[in-house]
């Protein structure tokens, strides 16, 4: 204890230790210690010392207190001060300034220090790891210091920290813990620790959003007062700056969490803007920046316009342009207000049309495009301001073919408003003027209205400048030229070579037009043969590249400028070879690809401003095919287009193929269909076959019923027949005449009545659709064998009456040999009366049977004519039914097939899993049992189709 009053303050006795001595001992007294109380008066003493005696500390004192950290876990006075010694010798950061000449030299040992010992500390992965476990302990001496040790070593070793939290449990989560702190020293410097652990990390950045990060941070905001809030408002925006940018996920986690509403407060300004302090610019500054990282034209083209859909809807595009047309705003906020919505409305249809009818607050009211021009043609603005009104209107014209028609309209006589200014006047003015830098954003600004638009670039033909007077008006195209050829500055020859370039392009009436004024070419090759010195190399390219285009896009209209004329001109003053290296000056220099990069215009200085972004694509795509065009011979050229024809032969042949390809899908498909209709109509039809079928055979059931009820009656009346005989009511031979009459008559009556019956039925088949000839054909060979047995018992009755006409004429004669003897003359003339009667009422009866029989026969032809339709019927029925058998078998055959390539590819998959089994693969055979049940089903499907067709 003595020893330690001596280091704190105590008076010396003897002669003064050295730091590093201390130091050890101190050391010596954390390791061998046995009393906490000593330990942590050693630790104190560490920590007081850490800062003046850094290297010592760390050298010899780091281990122990990590060992410290270990094992004293539960006394959070030695935790808070093991934490603030190990955070001194690791930070950076010195409180008090260097002396000037010292300065630098100082700093860059703190920083070796700090990186010596960031990397001592991090090579056991279990001291971070044991660090964030400390950072849930809620005791404030513990936890603050343990944020900054944290965010000290993430400064210093940014990478190595983040992997070890990354594979550390819950190691996220614990930090994003430090939000919810009810201590605003803790939850503000977990924000710095946030910043520093978010840092090019996309694993992180989606992890700390997906832990409500965006909910947490905007809730700060907003309680901190949002814009006019402090410094905390500033880190939560670098925060979520971290976890959006260059993220696509995170992009779409905050769209889709409606977080891009919650901003929309964020720009709501007063009428009053005087006054604004640092704080409230820097964060409105981060909050725009915010907007654009959501619009980032680097984003992909479906988040970025679905972003701008949600801005436009939520009111925040308005509430943007509200800040644009507002008064007091200062001017980097208005800059960068002006950059916003250029992203925010740049290919966005909806977007621009609404920004194109916004008015500024003035009397007359005018378009906030016309305002903003006036800024960029005006050389007393920022040229940070001029750039970005460039910028605004590049990304109003983007993909915008309304809006370029509607400026392009205000340059034509026809719609030209003398009483108002006009974008197509602001634009011509800034063309012409003695500013260099508003020559060259006129130029650019007035290229991208013509930018992949046909139509422009033939209407600004039309356009007429009166340039004094008394002399006629002279075209646009023509006075470009005319400044070129006058000697202007680099800067609007630059531009003004941009312009032409973009003009005629893809454009032959434009390039007819140029080349017939007769000074251009030959103050383009000019231009490109002299020696010139650097500056003006890039007017020899773009010079280069204008005649190359005049080659490139030619008609041979004009007969003195045709394609091989212009060529056979270049290799005369200027040679091939030295026209495609002038040609080569444009990519090659310095700005080219810096504009190349990205859509912003992006100058340090207004000298710097000569390559737009969009021009540099057009000179990438050109500079290629006008080298090919300005090299070859005219034999290659003819033979270029003869392939050129033959490749559009092949080509119309390929369409006419796939387009006969096409139609026979078609057909197939349409066949396919019919197949299938077919095939389902041929099932109902058998269906309908099976029940009519049944139908006849329970029809021939109740008529075998009704002829064993025939039977019975027949018996019924032989044994009346018998009984009447033998009553002796009849003779015999009279009342078998009878019985077989009425016998005749009951089955011509049964007869009858069947026939209507079958007649009701054949009707009401033919009425189906389905042939009964099989079924009426028996039954009208059963009638026909009725009728020949009707036949033979009216022979039979032919006969009988034969036999008694017989028995009466032997009567006769019996009675004229028996004349002499009056008794039986008498008898006999009695019995002949008697059996005259008889006679003549069988043949009455025999007469009535005979035209009964007749009718019968009629009922038999008119069945026979009934059952030959019928069989006709039944004969078409059944030829279409043997051709949806045909068809049935054909699409059987095809599902054959189909089996056999699927059997095939299921051998295949076999093949395939047994080889990733040997291969060490885990394969589920779930697939193989489910493919061979569905194989099995389809083959019991098979077997009941063809069960059905039999």
């Amino acid at each position: 204890m003595n020893f330690l009053r001596g280091v704190m303050g105590g008076q010396p006795t003897g002669p003064q230790p050295t730091g590093a001595e201390t130091i050890q001992k101190l050391c010596d007294r954390v390791a061998s210690s046995t009393l906490l109380e000593d330990r942590r008066d050693a630790v104190r003493a560490l920590k007081s010392l850490s800062k003046k005696y850094r290297m010592e500390v760390g050298t010899m004192a780091m281990d122990h207190l990590v060992r410290i950290l270990q094992t004293d876990r539960s006394d959070t006075e030695i935790l808070g001060y093991a934490l603030d010694t190990l955070y001194n010798i690791v930070c950076n950061d010195e409180e008090e300034e260097p002396d000037e000449s010292e300065e630098e030299n100082q700093q860059k040992q703190e920083d070796d220090l700090g990186a010596l010992f960031t990397d001592k500390f991090v090579q056991e992965p279990e001291n971070v790891t044991l660090l964030l476990t400390l950072l849930e302990e809620f005791d404030f001496h513990v936890r603050w210091p343990g944020v900054k040790l944290l965010t000290a070593l993430l400064k210093n070793q940014c990478a190595q920290v983040q992997g070890i939290i990354l594979v550390s449990p819950m190691g996220v989560s614990r930090l994003m813990d430090l939000l919810a702190d009810s201590r605003e020293v803790i939850r503000n410097d977990g924000l710095l620790l946030l910043q520093q652990l978010t840092k090019g990390n996309a694993a992180i950045q989606k992890i700390v959003a997906f832990e409500n990060a965006f909910e947490r941070l905007l809730d700060i905001i907003t309680e901190e007062g949002s814009s006019d809030g402090g410094i905390v408002v500033e880190d939560c925006l670098l925060l979520l700056l971290n976890l959006l940018k260059n993220n696509s996920s995170n992009q779409n986690f905050f769209k889709e969490g409606s977080y891009i509403q919650k901003m929309k407060p964020w720009f709501e300004v007063g009428d009053d803007n005087s006054g604004w302090s640092a704080q409230k610019v820097t964060n409105l500054h981060l909050m725009l920046q915010l907007v654009r990282v959501m619009v980032c034209p680097v984003n992909s083209p479906g988040a970025t316009a679905s972003c701008q859909k949600a801005m436009f809807q939520c009111g925040l595009l308005q509430q943007l342009c509200t800040i644009l047309m507002a008064t007091g705003v200062p001017a980097d906020i208005l800059t960068e207000t002006i950059n916003t919505v250029s992203e925010v409305i740049r290919g966005s249809e909806v977007n621009q049309d609404y920004f194109a009818s916004v008015n500024a607050p003035s009397n007359p009211p005018r378009p906030a495009i016309v305002v903003l021009l006036m800024s960029m043609v005006n050389e007393r603005q920022p040229f940070v301001l001029r750039c970005a009104v460039l910028y605004c209107f590049q990304c109003f014209l983007y993909k915008n073919h309304k809006g370029q028609g509607e400026i392009v309209a205000t340059l034509l006589p026809s719609t030209i408003d003398a009483n108002s200014i006009s974008a197509g006047q602001l634009l011509c003015g800034g063309l012409f003027s003695a500013d260099s830098l508003s020559n060259w954003c006129a130029a650019v600004a007035l290229a991208h209205a013509l930018q992949d638009n046909l139509t422009q670039k033939e209407q600004l033909l039309r356009v007429q400048l009166a340039t004094s007077l008394g002399k006629p008006p002279v075209s646009l195209l023509q006075q470009c030229t005319n400044i070129l050829s006058q000697g202007s500055r680099v800067q609007t020859k630059v531009g003004l070579l941009m312009l032409l370039c973009t003009w005629i392009s893809n454009c032959p009436i434009a390039v007819m037009h140029f080349l017939h004024n007769q000074d251009n070419v030959p103050f383009l090759t000019g231009q490109i043969s002299e020696n010139l010195g650097e500056d003006e190399r890039l007017v020899q390219g773009l010079c280069a590249l204008l005649l190359g285009i005049c080659i490139y896009y030619n008609d041979n209209s004009l007969e003195n400028y045709t394609k091989e004329k212009l060529k056979q001109l270049i290799e005369k003053r200027i040679g091939k070879e030295n026209f495609v290296e002038k040609l080569g000056f444009i990519t090659k220099h310095e700005l080219y690809s810096r504009a190349a990069q990205k859509p912003q215009p992006a100058f340090s200085t207004p000298e710097h401003m000569l390559f737009d972004h969009e021009f540099t694509k057009l000179v990438k795509e050109l500079e290629g095919m006008i080298t090919k065009a300005v090299l070859k011979s005219s034999e290659e050229e003819k033979k270029e287009e003869e392939v050129k024809k033959t490749l559009e032969q092949h080509d119309s042949i390929v369409t006419q193929y796939k387009e006969l390809i096409r139609e026979q899908d078609s057909q197939i498909k349409e066949l396919k269909e019919q197949v299938t209709l077919l095939t389902s109509q041929n099932e109902k039809m058998q269906s309908t076959i099976t029940q009519q079928l049944s139908q006849i055979l329970q029809h021939k059931d109740q008529y075998n019923i009704l002829k064993l009820k025939l039977g019975k009656d027949n018996q019924q009346t032989g044994n009346q027949a018998e009984a009447a005989h033998v009553n002796g009511l009849q003779p015999e031979e009279l009342s078998q005449l009878r019985e077989q009459l009425e016998e005749l008559q009951r089955q011509n009556q049964l007869l009858q009545t069947q026939l209507a019956e079958k007649d009701s039925l054949i009707t009401s088949m033919k009425a189906e659709g389905v042939p009964s000839a099989e079924g009426s054909t028996s039954e009208v060979t059963e009638l026909q064998r009725e009728v020949e047995l009707l036949k033979a018992q009216l022979q039979s009755q032919t006969a009988e009456i034969t036999q008694l006409q017989s028995e009466r004429q032997e009567l006769l004669r019996g009675s004229e040999t028996t004349a002499a003897v009056p008794g039986e003359n008498s008898l006999y003339t009695e019995k002949i009366a008697e059996l005259e009667s008889r006679l003549s009422a069988q043949t009455a009866e025999t007469q009535k049977l005979k035209g009964e029989v007749k009718t019968l026969l009629q009922s038999r032809e008119s069945m026979e004519k009934d059952l030959a339709s019928a069989t006709s019927t039944a004969a078409i029925m059944q030829a279409e039914k043997n051709k949806l058998q045909q068809e049935v078998q054909e699409s059987k055959k095809e599902q054959d097939d189909l089996l056999m390539l699927l059997a095939d590819q299921d051998q295949k998959i076999l093949s395939l899993k047994q080889k990733l089994k040997d291969l060490g693969e885990t394969i589920e055979d779930e697939d193989d049992l489910d493919s061979k049940d569905q194989f099995d089903d389809d083959e019991e499907e098979e077997e009941e189709e063809e069960e059905c067709d039999e």
